[in-house]
């Protein structure tokens, strides 16, 4: 009879693995604790090595902290020539910003320019005009220099004509001087292609 009351060994096992032992209360927190990111389950962010900038060392004396400003402007310079060319805003003088400036700089860099080959024969007809080159040669310099000339106000007129089109169209609204724009535009169309300064954005033929 005793067997009936007795408990067999793999009741006592399984007795053991689904019992659980009460957790212990955690300790009391000090008042005004402000738990961690890692008690709440929070994973602090991890800077990328490229993100991180070793930091300047200090300088020991004079000379060295001149050397350093130096070392800081020439990159700072050198940021702002190089957003420059970009066309980027931040480093833009203020006869560059703006979005009809922009504007400009698209309409004359979408075409050739006459402009672009005006300094060059100016240098021609200054040669070809030396009262050492013989007479035909003179008479083609000067007439060369008409033509340019000629050709130069010619374009400058479809420059401007372009420019007031499209500024009105896209800008009804710009407080910018018409006037200020054209001469803006001219400028830069007398400059070489890859002189210009911001650099040409869109290709030779692109519709503006």
């Amino acid at each position: 009879m005793s067997s009936l009351f007795r408990r067999s060994k793999s009741a006592d096992v399984a007795d053991s693995v689904t019992t659980t032992e009460p957790a212990e209360p955690s300790a009391p927190r000090p008042k005004g604790y402000t738990p961690s990111k890692k008690e709440l389950g929070v994973a602090t962010p991890k800077r990328n090595s490229n993100q991180r900038r070793a930091a300047e060392p200090a300088p020991s004396n004079r000379r060295e902290a001149y050397k350093q400003m130096r070392a800081r402007q020439r990159a700072e310079r050198a940021e702002a020539a190089e957003g420059m060319r970009a066309g980027d805003e931040r480093y833009l003088l203020a006869r560059d910003r703006g979005p009809e400036r922009a504007l400009v700089r698209n309409i004359v860099d979408s075409r050739r320019t006459v402009g672009t080959w005006f300094f060059a024969g100016a240098i021609i007809v200054l040669l070809g005009s030396s009262t050492r080159m013989p007479m035909p040669v003179q008479i083609a310099s000067n007439l060369l220099w008409a033509l340019l000339a000629v050709g130069v106000i010619l374009d400058s007129w479809l420059i401007a004509r372009r420019t007031r089109r499209l500024v009105k169209e896209r800008f009804p609204n710009t407080t910018q001087r018409m006037g200020s724009l054209y001469l803006y535009g001219i400028m830069r169309g007398l400059t070489f292609r890859r002189m210009r300064v911001p650099k040409p954005k869109i290709e030779l033929g692109t519709k503006v």
